[in-house]
C-alpha cells in the first residue's frame, strides 16, 4: 500500500495508505455521513467529479455485489453502470469482507475501475475541516510520483453533460402512461419506481427538446453539479409549462432546482451540502417529518419563488429548501431522494402520487 497524500486547496494535507487505483487526481471533495451503502453512492452520477469522504470508520467489510443488469437494462444492485467519484477516502478499509452477495472487494472493484481509495486518514476530522471551511478542491498525491500534480475544476462544469444518456431509451414501453424523463445523471432506482407503478418512460438526454414528443407527464431526474450550466433543459422545461394542456411534473434532486429555475427562482450553492441518509425534512404546513437520503450541493432560494408556487418540505437542520409545488397545478418537486437506494424510503409515496396525478388525467 504506497503512501498517499490529501491535499486541500487552503493547504492542509492529510497522509494515508491507498487501497484503490494507483493515479494522482483532483476534484471536489465532500463528506457523506451515511454508515451503509457505498456501492449505490459510489456509482450514483451525482458524485461526478468529487472526491467522496465517509464518515463512517469501517468501510469495505461487506465487499461489492455483482455487476448485473435485469432484463429491462437497470443495473440490479447499483445505481448505474460505472464509478462517478473520483475518489473515496475512509477511515479503515477492511480488506476481509463477508455477504452473501458479494463478490469481490472494495479495492478489487475500485482499481479495476480506476478510482483511487485512500485508507488511515481521520475522516472525522478531515470532516471537521470541511465544515469550517466549506466544500473544497482537493488533490489525491502518490509520494513516488512528487511532479505529477493533477488539476481540475467542479464548479462551471456542465457535469450533467458527463454523466446523461446520449441517445433515447425506452422502458416498459407499451404501457398506458408514457413519462418523459429528463436525464441529468438519474439513478436506476428512479427508473424502478417509476416501471414498478406501471408507466413507459422514455429516457431523454438533458438538453433533448422533448416537447414534440407524445407523452402524459414530464420527469426531472436527479445529476451533479450546478443548475446553472444547464441552461437548455431550463428552457426546454419552461416551455413545457408554457403549454396550455397541463401535464405533471415531477423533479427530483437536481430536477428540483431545475424545475425552480424554469419558475423563476435562484439557486445558490450550500456551504458543504448534504449528503447522507439521515436528513430530516418536514412537510410544510404540517408536523409531519421524513427522514430522507441527500446527495446535493445547490439549494432553492425560497424566497425568490414567484407567487404562484410555494415550498413543499423544509430542511429541519439548516431551513433550506427540500421541495417546491405549484399553488394549482400538478407539479412538484423534492431535493430529497425518495427512492434512496441506499437510505430511508420513508418518501417513496410521492412515487404514487405522480402516477395517480398521470391515472387522473
Amino acid at each position: 500500500m504506497k503512501n498517499v497524500t490529501l491535499l486541500l486547496d487552503d493547504g492542509t494535507k492529510f497522509r494515508g495508505k491507498s487501497f484503490g487505483y494507483e493515479s494522482p487526481i483532483a476534484g471536489e471533495v465532500v463528506f457523506n455521513t451515511a454508515m451503509t451503502g457505498y456501492p449505490e453512492s459510489l456509482t450514483d452520477p451525482s458524485y461526478a467529479g468529487q472526491i467522496m469522504v465517509l464518515t463512517f470508520p469501517l468501510v469495505g467489510n461487506y465487499g461489492v455485489p455483482p455487476f448485473t443488469l435485469e432484463p429491462n437494462g437497470i443495473a440490479s444492485y447499483m445505481e448505474s453502470e460505472k464509478i462517478h467519484a473520483k475518489a473515496i477516502v475512509v477511515s479503515e478499509y477492511s480488506g476481509e469482507y463477508s455477504h452473501w452477495n458479494a463478490k469481490e472487494s472494495l479495492a478489487d472493484w475500485l482499481k479495476r475501475e480506476h478510482v483511487p481509495g485512500i485508507t488511515g486518514i481521520d475522516t472525522r476530522e478531515l470532516t471537521k475541516v470541511l465544515r469550517e471551511h466549506g466544500v473544497m478542491m482537493g488533490r489525491i498525491l502518490f509520494d513516488e510520483e512528487p511532479d505529477n500534480v493533477p488539476t481540475a475544476r467542479y464548479e462551471g462544469v456542465n457535469w450533467v453533460a458527463e454523466v446523461s444518456c446520449k441517445e433515447i431509451i425506452n422502458y416498459n414501453k407499451g404501457a398506458d402512461k408514457k413519462v418523459v424523463l429528463v436525464d441529468c445523471g438519474v439513478k436506476h432506482n428512479i427508473l424502478r419506481c417509476l416501471i414498478n407503478r406501471g408507466l413507459e418512460v422514455i429516457r431523454v438526454p438533458w438538453d433533448y427538446d422533448f416537447n414534440e414528443l407524445n407523452f402524459d407527464a414530464l420527469f426531472l431526474a436527479n445529476g451533479p453539479g450546478d443548475p446553472d450550466t444547464c441552461q437548455a433543459a431550463v428552457d426546454n422545461i419552461r416551455r413545457f409549462m408554457g403549454n396550455p394542456n397541463t401535464k405533471p411534473i415531477m423533479g427530483i434532486c437536481m430536477g428540483n432546482q431545475l424545475l425552480s429555475k424554469a419558475a423563476g427562482a435562484k439557486i445558490y450553492k450550500l456551504k458543504y451540502g448534504h449528503r447522507s441518509h439521515n436528513q430530516p425534512v418536514r412537510l410544510v404546513g404540517t408536523e409531519r417529518c421524513f427522514v430522507t437520503s441527500q446527495n446535493h450541493g445547490y439549494a432553492v432560494d425560497s424566497q425568490t419563488l414567484p407567487s404562484d408556487w410555494q415550498p413543499l418540505f423544509v430542511n429541519m437542520n439548516d431551513g433550506s429548501n427540500e421541495g417546491v409545488k405549484h399553488i394549482s397545478k400538478p407539479w412538484f418537486s423534492v431535493q430529497f431522494h425518495p427512492e434512496a437506494c441506499s437510505g430511508p424510503v420513508d418518501t417513496e409515496y410521492l412515487f404514487d402520487d405522480f402516477a395517480k396525478m398521470l391515472h387522473n388525467l
